[in-house]
């Protein structure tokens, strides 16, 4: 039986330099516990731009399409930044969201114990915290039609259209509704249905979806902007959000940073079920490519191993070794291991990129 394949996207900026770090556990999996993926690797974003003046090529979309696992590590950079719209780095991502039709994103917001007190928010309201947000990823306000820039009289007017099918709707509702079976068992669907036809339906089939096939699982529904307060207020309240492209884009951004670091939190990308079973998937660290750090073994490569561990999970039916990465993150930062993003006032002893998952490696080794 030929190994599960993953395609490696490193990208731009810090990308090259967190993926180096996969690639050690990678590495690991298959000498230590006999785990082989066949690998490959493409461009994608500005350093695909630079190459072949497109930030993603045909060639690179269809191994995205054929491997059983994309792994992706950031895109742009303010030297793109005069690039014309259609080839900006991050049409590169959008492409590959868009073309492999991976509609459900998962965000996790977990705040590990020796983390929470870098949380701008109190350390009771924060730890332990471990929420899931799922947001629709391929249509909404993001590619609805018409869109652009018009002029109308003697001014400019922009112009984007929040659009959802049922089917669109349904789909993601049943992501959220099935991880959370796996978890709490709770989910909390937000909209702006007091003012949006859009958020009507939305709440409506989501109801739906849920009468029908999921009674078991506690529903409630909630107005984005109300769901904003009450993530900064008590968090620890909800399990799995599942959200529209926009207010997720906004929502799961704030949860970030309830968790002290950008540089720790990983997505996964998800769309529906390939021949052999596994369903399409990126995956990829939240944070952006961090240009002004690149080179420097400053990056902070958790977030990227983390959704490593998430490829694990959801893509391979390989949960134990997830939670053994995971496990080992949460060792090195409970010894007082930090990336220059995790430096704080109580201190900690100052590592590399390199020497971060290094550590990481040897706190798996020691679960052995």
């Amino acid at each position: 039986m030929a190994n599960p394949s993953i395609l490696i996207l490193a990208g731009d900026g810090i990308g090259p330099e967190v993926m180096e770090e996969v690639k050690k556990i990678i590495r690991w999996l298959d000498a230590r516990r006999g785990i082989a993926f066949d690998l490959g690797e493409d461009l994608v974003g500005g350093c695909s731009y630079d190459a072949h003046g497109t930030p993603l090529t045909d060639a690179a979309m269809a191994r995205a399409q054929e491997a059983d696992a994309v792994l992706l590590g950031a895109v742009g950079g303010p030297k793109y930044d005069a690039l014309d719209f259609s080839v900006k780095p991050e049409r590169g991502l959008l492409r590959l969201r868009k073309e492999m039709d991976l509609f459900a994103n998962l965000r996790p917001a977990q705040c590990f114990d020796a983390l929470a007190d870098f949380s701008s928010l109190k350390r009771d309201v924060v730890a332990g915290l471990d929420i899931m947000i799922v947001r629709e990823l391929t249509s909404g306000v993001y590619f609805g039609e018409p869109r652009g820039i018009f002029t109308e009289g003697n001014e400019r007017v922009g112009i984007n259209t929040q659009r959802y099918t049922e089917g669109e709707i349904a789909r993601v509702a049943r992501s959220a509704f099935d991880l959370a079976r796996k978890r709490g068992n709770r989910v909390c669907s937000m909209e702006k249905a007091n003012v949006m036809e859009s958020g009507v339906l939305w709440r409506q089939v989501v109801q739906e979806v849920h009468d029908r096939e999921y009674p078991d699982v506690e529903l409630s529904h909630m107005y984005a902007d109300a769901g904003a307060m009450q993530l900064t207020r008590w968090p620890k309240q909800f399990d799995v959000i599942v959200t529209d492209n926009l207010f997720g884009d906004l929502l799961s951004d704030l949860a970030a940073m309830l968790t002290g670091s950008l540089g720790m939190l990983p997505s996964a990308s998800l769309g529906a079920p390939m021949a052999n079973g596994r369903p399409k998937a990126l995956y990829e660290p939240v944070h952006g490519s961090a240009p002004d750090i690149a080179g420097q073994g400053k990056a902070n490569p958790i977030a990227c191993i983390l959704s490593f561990a998430m490829a694990l999970r959801y893509s391979f039916d390989l949960g134990d070794e997830a939670s053994r990465i995971e496990r080992a993150v949460e060792k090195v930062l409970a010894d007082g291991l930090r990336t220059a993003d995790l430096m704080g006032p109580e201190g900690g002893t100052p590592v590399s990129t390199g020497a971060m998952g290094d550590a990481i490696i040897a706190a798996m080794d020691a679960s052995l």
